[in-house]
């Protein structure tokens, strides 16, 4: 039978199907929750950490994992706080906490299986990545040779196909660099569509052309801001820029058809073609007919999980270390969980 402590994501957790001995709701003192339980026979509690008071201090679980079983309690974190960082979470592994979520799906994966400290170890090592850097995350201390435009590194993407994915492309981009270098450090900014929304992210946010230059300096505090350049232009704000190409037949013969002039304008530009299906062969092949060379070939990729290929993308255009990323099975499958 198991517990329920829950608070302000009490309605997420109504949907969790479980046998439930004891379901408690409200503010508590960590001690509380301590007195309350550590003579209470349960398999598993689902702690709702906004059900402690001051549970942004990393303190508080010091107490709860000295007075309660941490292997026995899921800690349900809210999705972008302060909590989600390789920092905090890194010191909350060292108490014996390895099973949080920010999302009832992890809640649902952790109550059947969890984790051990292997499967939580990358983020340590990530947080002593960072730490390591002279400002902790800052992007030129973790990559010397990026290019910085005003202090924030800006990259824009520009679909040169219809439909190849920058939205989602994006999206997968904003995530690891989060897990690196701080949610609220890495900012995402379309221009003249709303379909960032859709996420449900607010870090990843709308603009009108017109007002493109004065959402970034707003915006300024940021270490990278990633834009999705739609119809707009001008792009000499971009530190650089990414050009998107979908390699499939009916959209390539598309793009001839409307302007037989791209690939030429495009023999000098970062060129990466995105849900591609294409072999090592294949692009070699297409960057001869072409006459352009190919930055990155990359496959279709499921947004929901974490992928070991964009953190290799990422490398190579100079957002991390080699070192700023684990490729691990275990890597990927409890970031998966945690972050979506």
């Amino acid at each position: 039978m198991n517990v329920i402590v829950a608070n302000k994501q009490q309605n997420a957790l109504a949907g969790l199907e479980i046998d439930i001995i004891k379901s408690i709701s409200g503010s508590y003192e960590v001690s509380e929750i301590v007195e309350m339980f550590k003579n209470f026979f349960y398999s598993k509690m689902v702690l709702d950490v906004t059900a402690i008071r001051n549970y942004d201090e990393i303190r508080v679980y010091e107490i709860l994992a000295k007075g309660l079983d941490p292997e026995k309690i899921i800690f349900l974190l809210p999705e972008g706080s302060s909590l989600c960082t390789p920092n905090f979470l890194s010191q909350m592994i060292s108490f014996g906490i390895y099973n949080f979520t920010t999302n009832l799906n992890g809640v649902k994966y952790l109550l059947k299986k969890s984790n051990t400290l292997q499967d939580v170890e990358n983020i340590q090592k990530r947080a002593h990545i960072q730490n390591s850097n002279d400002t902790g995350a800052n992007v030129a201390t973790a990559s010397p040779n990026m290019d910085h435009t005003g202090g924030v590194t800006i990259i824009g993407f520009r679909n040169v196909t219809e439909h190849a994915g920058a939205t989602t492309f994006i999206y997968m981009l904003k995530k690891e660099l989060a897990i690196v270098f701080g949610f609220d450090n890495v900012l995402a900014i379309e221009v003249d569509k709303n379909d960032f929304s859709l996420f449900g992210d607010k870090n990843m946010i709308s603009t009108k052309s017109n007002e493109i230059q004065t959402t970034i300096q707003k915006h300024s505090n940021a270490n990278i801001i990633l834009v999705d350049l739609n119809s707009l232009e001008e792009d000499g704000f971009c530190s650089r820029v990414i050009y998107l190409l979908e390699p499939s037949t009916i959209r390539l013969n598309h793009l001839i058809r409307s302007n037989r002039e791209v690939f030429r304008k495009l023999s000098d530009c970062k060129v990466v073609l995105n849900q591609s299906l294409l072999l090592n062969n294949d692009v070699l092949d297409f960057e001869s007919e072409a006459g352009i060379k190919v930055y990155y070939n990359m496959p279709p990729l499921d947004e929901r999980k974490r992928n070991a290929i964009i953190n290799d993308f990422l490398t190579k255009l100079g957002l991390f270390h080699p070192e700023n990323h684990n490729n691990s099975g275990n890597s990927g499958r409890i970031f998966g969980l945690f972050r979506r």
